[in-house]
């Protein structure tokens, strides 16, 4: 194992590539896996070669490329490099590729190497609707994923030919994304992602809202929805469905996710009370503006240019406290289990640390994830927070990539979840 197999900046990828159109998409993420630090390796199927031939591989990786379990015998490559491996990403997955997968054939370097492999294992898979939606399919995803190999949701859009619908490789930004969230994952006995959140439900808010002030101009907030979108990504490779409530925000669906798009704080309190009572857990992590205008003019809101002095008074309004609300509508129902988020600066005499500790106390969710901003979080990659109880207590605090930060809030997030999850 590489000497840092928390993260992507020096962990040694395996990238298998399925015998798939989609694979042209692959060369684009094996760039972003290379340009994010990681030492990655190929290993193509033989005939996928004839989408995208090995030279290309080659330059990408920096690496040789072998397909035959008879190539670099010496070495034994094809237990080497699975061995050797923090991390496997397969895409694109095609029907073939995941059935041997399923029943464990070794007839090439890259199913070798997956029976070898005690690394966390993302698979993008990629076919025509048909194929995807074939029981056998369906099955094998079904059973890999009980093994513990994190198995994406393909994509929803135009395929190879005039047809539409799932079965389309997500795109690379998405699958990178998942990879950072499944060599950051806790791992199960077998060196895997453990899928503690199987079968559970979450709503996540991410991103930030906007109120309009006339048809041009809107208050806003600095927030980037990174934060959420790592939460959902690292949610999902530990089994969970995830509804995604984005404000505003303008990045890739993570593989899976049901996506709900607002805009404001009202669309947003609107979707949150209409998913909430339906899930198992409901993480407040998008910037909701505190005001909105009293009445939003309907016309663009002039300045008097006889005069440089003068300035339009605009009359705010509180918004909905949708964290707090989602509180007292639970009542003493174990269900959702509630994540607030808060950025704050200190002032008035107090840090920002003993601001947290009265927010917890006075909104009441189950953990309140807390992190000063006068640090510079929002779109930075990295973040650092303190999670504090109910009562404002510490529980835990976490520093590093926010995917790292995600996975630490769902650790303290798994052990408060209803004994039974709400599909059941």
């Amino acid at each position: 194992m590489s000497s840092a197999p928390g993260t992507l900046d020096g962990a040694r990828v395996l990238v298998g590539v399925g015998a798939g159109i989609a694979a042209y998409k692959t060369a684009h993420l094996v760039r972003g896996l290379v340009g994010a630090g990681a030492d990655v390796r190929v290993a193509p199927t033989a005939a996928s070669l004839e989408f995208v031939g090995a030279a290309t591989w080659e330059a990408l990786s920096h690496h040789r490329v072998l397909t035959s379990v008879f190539e670099d015998i010496d070495q034994v490559a094809h237990v080497r490099i699975g061995q050797e491996a923090d991390l496997v990403v397969i895409a694109p997955a095609t029907a073939d590729l995941l059935a041997r997968m399923r029943i464990g054939r070794a007839d090439d370097l890259l199913t070798a190497s997956l029976l070898v492999t005690r690394a966390p294992v993302v698979v993008a898979p990629a076919m025509h609707t048909e194929m995807w939606e074939h029981p056998s399919t369906l099955e094998n995803v079904r059973v890999l994923r009980e093994r513990g190999i994190t198995v994406l949701e393909p994509a929803v859009g135009r395929l190879t030919g005039p047809d539409s619908g799932p079965g389309r490789l997500p795109e690379p930004e998405a699958i990178l994304e998942a990879a950072r969230a499944a060599i950051t994952a806790p791992r199960d006995e077998r060196g895997g992602v453990r899928r503690d959140l199987a079968g559970r439900e979450l709503l996540i808010s991410a991103g930030g809202t906007r109120e309009d002030l006339d048809p041009v101009r809107f208050l806003a907030n600095h927030s980037s929805g990174r934060q959420g979108w790592a939460l959902a990504h690292a949610a999902l490779v530990r089994g969970a469905r995830v509804r995604l409530a984005a404000a505003n925000v303008g990045l890739e669906t993570p593989p899976g996710a049901q996506r709900l798009d607002v805009g404001s704080a009202a669309e947003l309190a609107r979707v949150i009370a209409e998913h909430r009572g339906e899930v198992d857990a409901l993480i407040m992590a998008a910037a909701v503006a505190d005001f909105t205008a009293a009445d939003r003019a309907g016309a663009k809101i002039k300045k008097d240019d006889g005069d440089d002095e003068s300035v339009p008074a605009i009359a705010l309004r509180r918004t909905e406290d949708i964290l707090r609300h989602s509180v007292l509508d639970r009542g003493r129902s174990p269900r959702p289990a509630i994540v607030g988020f808060a950025a704050e600066t200190g002032g008035d005499g107090a840090t920002a640390r003993e601001l947290a500790g009265v927010k917890a106390r006075r909104k009441g969710a189950d953990l309140l994830v807390f992190n000063d901003i006068t640090t510079g979080v929002f779109g930075a990659a990295d973040n650092a927070v303190t999670i504090l109880d109910r009562e404002g207590e510490e529980v835990a605090r976490a520093a590093g990539s926010k995917t790292a930060v995600a996975h630490a809030v769902l650790d303290e997030l798994v052990v408060r979840l209803p004994d039974v999850p709400w599909s059941a």
